[in-house]
């Protein structure tokens, strides 16, 4: 069985209290605290929070190469572990766009840290 929805006449679940293309309520009486309807447009990605991001994963990935180059010290290198950190975030996002970013992140982590352990290793 199926509860149609008063509003918008969309066919629902029978467990919906609400109604799941409007968010009106399906049973009388229930008044939601708060509703979230899920339009289907990805949401607002901030170009600039994107930029910091790269910026971070750069600075992070590539510094154990910067470090075992310029001061020879070899335990250094390790820091560049580090730069995992965002790459991994991004690609756990649910936005396809943050995904992509994500990807050339970690391909631009990997580079760096393996240029840091081939420097910590010789």
């Amino acid at each position: 069985m199926t509860r149609i929805c008063k509003k918008c006449e969309f066919e629902n679940q029978d467990d919906y209290d609400f109604c799941a293309k409007c968010g009106t309520p399906l049973v009388e009486g229930l008044k939601p605290k708060q509703v979230y309807v899920y339009t289907g447009q990805q949401p607002q990605i901030n170009k600039k929070a994107i930029i910091v991001s790269y910026i971070v994963t750069i600075f992070l990935s590539w510094s154990g190469v910067v470090f075992g180059i310029l001061t020879k010290n070899t335990s250094l290198s390790a820091f560049a572990f580090f730069g995992f950190f965002m790459p991994f975030y991004l690609l756990q996002a649910p936005v396809k766009e943050l995904k992509k970013h994500g990807i050339i992140q970690f391909i631009i982590s990997a580079v760096g840290v393996g240029l840091s352990f081939y420097i910590m290793l010789h």
